[in-house]
């Protein structure tokens, strides 16, 4: 059959037709974001310095990581384990103490956002985001994620794509966007490893007991015992 769809038809489809009303109203059309997924955040770094030597070195872009990698506050990026938990913390202020480095976060962020007005270079590494956020005192890691508003590209791991939890932390929307996966082959084993979820044997016996004791004491049977069944077959 003939074209339908497509401009080669003659015909101009609703998608064209609301393009076509948005120009006439003076509306900006929607333009795609470029996500742009790796399998480490080395990949990252030797992608952004590629990007430096184009002639797209300009665009406004952005790179999603960790606070394993980001994060700058003394006491948090050297606790290990458990940077995220302290951040929540302090951003909440649980303890009546407040992160002064999230706080500054507007300060990293309009640097960057203000560069390609003056015409400088634009692509930058990690580094070169946190070196700047201890400079100004402004947290890395939640710059970066201001700055995906404006960026035309965001550089992430693949799981920040694949895992639909840190899509939604994130605010990540890939409905409309370009998605560029490097090194593709690898995307089966980080699929896996976001729908799986490993527990230690003393995990395990930490929950038996806890289910063993709401079972015996009447507790909202019905959900707890299947659980409980599947603990001890786990065990």
């Amino acid at each position: 059959g003939s074209c339908t769809e497509c401009s080669c038809s003659g015909k101009e489809t609703d998608k064209d037709t609301s393009n076509t009303k948005k120009k006439e109203n003076g509306d900006r059309s929607f333009v795609p974001k470029i996500f742009f997924g790796t399998r480490t955040h080395k990949q990252i770094s030797q992608i952004t310095r590629e990007l430096k030597r184009t002639a797209y070195s300009s665009v406004p872009m952005t790179i999603l990581s960790s606070r394993d990698y980001t994060c700058i506050h003394p006491v948090v990026s050297s606790s290990g384990s458990n940077r995220n938990e302290m951040c929540v913390e302090l951003l909440e202020g649980k303890h009546g103490k407040s992160c002064l480095y999230y706080h500054g976060v507007h300060k990293l962020s309009e640097h960057y956002a203000l560069q390609p007005a003056h015409r400088m270079c634009q692509a930058w590494d990690i580094e070169d985001l946190v070196s700047l956020g201890k400079k100004l005192r402004a947290c890395a890691y939640f710059a970066a994620r201001e700055l995906m508003v404006g960026a035309d590209i965001v550089f992430c791991p693949y799981n920040y794509l694949l895992d639909p939890q840190i899509r939604e932390s994130m605010e990540i929307n890939l409905k409309g966007q370009v998605v560029i996966l490097d090194e593709a082959h690898n995307i089966e084993d980080c699929a896996r490893e976001s729908v799986s979820y490993s527990v230690t044997e003393s995990q395990l016996r930490v929950v038996r007991e806890e289910l063993d004791f709401m079972v015996n004491n009447s507790i909202r049977q019905k959900d707890h015992e299947p659980l409980q069944a599947v603990c001890c077959s786990l065990t």
